[in-house]
């Protein structure tokens, strides 16, 4: 684990590149918790995340010759923007391995800051063991996104920043990937914390479907977990790093899931309530506040790690948010085929407030008689209890809906 004495000369680098992110107080997921919540926005960091910090105190730490040889890494994203905006400014070559099918936005970024990318593999597993291969066979030193000291040092320089803004925190919520993040905040507020004679408690959160941390600590070892397609595509990551894991498993306190549903729900909340753009990932933290996994802890510091989201994920984030949090329905009804029908559905779905957003007809159910149509109406509404008196006032008129996702 990174001393004390070495996450602070990492801050005194990093200090050179990125912002000093705001800290902002947040009244309406503290209404949820029961205590003070702060919000640490690194999705406003330069590069649009944490990754930045890791990145340039491991590159910084080169020796000439190595600095000489370039540098290689493999990213789906915000590590692949965080390299090569630290080798630019360090005056590096960097090349960046990313998978076929990366966001145009992300891919765009990394090539913006001046690195060669190179386009391999449709699953990252490929795209990293290309760039190994890569850095094998040209010197290029390999830059790992989490498994490296200078790395985890440089991602602990958040947790003195966290620690100091949120005048000495009781719990930190931080996300989970491969672990570079939460080990290096770890490491920094425990040991800041028994300096002062404090306690402090670290929770790492995790996706549901690729939850590699979770699965190796309750294992009490490396275990290789099996990774179901998430929207929280920056922490979806099977294997944790050896360091990373050794460091997690010793100091930071629980980790939690949360579904994809929990996560789109907590996206909804931090676009409307905090005004804040962030991608899944960097949610997962106020998703285990919002979805209960997480219960009043004291005065709380949630790590938005992130917000480089692509604005089609985004789109359909937003409805599966609203969907998730009972702000959108759909539901379909079988109709006779006669004329009337759909103007008296929708003045029963008025006369109960709810706003329809699209319809759909289809006789393609085999389900149907042959007399019958099925109608899809898409409509906002204000809750569970809003969705639940539309539903039974349209049962109250003949029908009989069936709530579709």
């Amino acid at each position: 684990m990174p001393t004390l004495a070495e996450i602070e000369a990492a801050a005194a680098r990093v200090a050179e590149v990125i912002q000093r992110t705001p800290m902002q107080t947040s009244r309406s997921i503290a209404e949820v918790l029961g205590s003070p919540v702060y919000l640490k926005c690194e999705n406003l960091q330069r590069t649009g995340s944490y990754k930045i910090r890791g990145a340039y105190n491991r590159l910084s730490r080169l020796t000439p010759e190595e600095r000489a040889r370039g540098v290689v890494a493999a990213s789906a994203g915000n590590h692949a923007q965080g390299v090569a905006f630290a080798a630019r400014e360090l005056g590096i070559k960097a090349t960046i391995f990313m998978p076929v099918g990366v966001a145009l936005p992300k891919l765009e970024a990394t090539r913006g800051y001046g690195a060669d990318v190179q386009l391999v593999g449709d699953a990252f597993d490929a795209t990293n063991a290309a760039a190994i291969e890569f850095a094998r066979t040209t010197g290029g030193v390999f830059i790992p996104p989490f498994d490296h000291i200078d790395v985890v040092a440089g991602q602990g320089t958040l947790g003195l920043e966290i620690w100091d803004e949120a005048s000495a925190p009781d719990t930190i919520i931080v996300p989970i990937g491969g672990g570079g993040l939460a080990a290096g905040v770890a490491a920094a507020v425990k040991q800041r914390a028994a300096l002062e004679g404090r306690t402090v408690r670290v929770i790492g959160v995790q996706a549901e479907n690729a939850a590699g941390m979770a699965a190796s600590v309750d294992a009490g070892q490396l275990v290789t977990a099996e990774v179901h397609p998430t929207i929280a595509d920056g922490i979806a990551v099977a294997r944790p790093g050896e360091l990373t894991f050794a460091i997690i498993r010793e100091h930071v306190d629980e980790i939690v899931t949360v579904s994809d549903d929990e996560i789109a729900a907590a996206l909804v909340v931090l676009l409307e309530r905090a005004k804040q753009v962030v991608e899944p990932a960097g949610a997962v933290g106020v998703a285990a506040v919002l979805s209960g996994h997480v219960q009043d802890s004291g005065r709380t510091a949630i790590v938005l790690s992130g917000g480089n989201i692509d604005p089609l994920l985004m789109e359909r984030v937003i409805s599966r948010g609203l969907t998730a949090s009972a702000r959108y329905l759909k539901v379909a009804i079988p109709l006779s085929d006669r004329p009337g029908q759909l103007a008296r559905i929708s003045e029963i779905i008025a006369r109960a407030s709810a706003n329809v957003v699209e319809v759909r007809y289809s006789r393609q159910n085999l389900d149907l008689n042959i007399n019958q149509v099925e109608i899809e109406i898409h409509m906002e509404t204000r809750g569970p209890a809003h969705q639940d008196h539309v539903l039974a006032r349209l049962r109250d008129g003949g029908y009989e809906p069936r709530v579709t996702r």
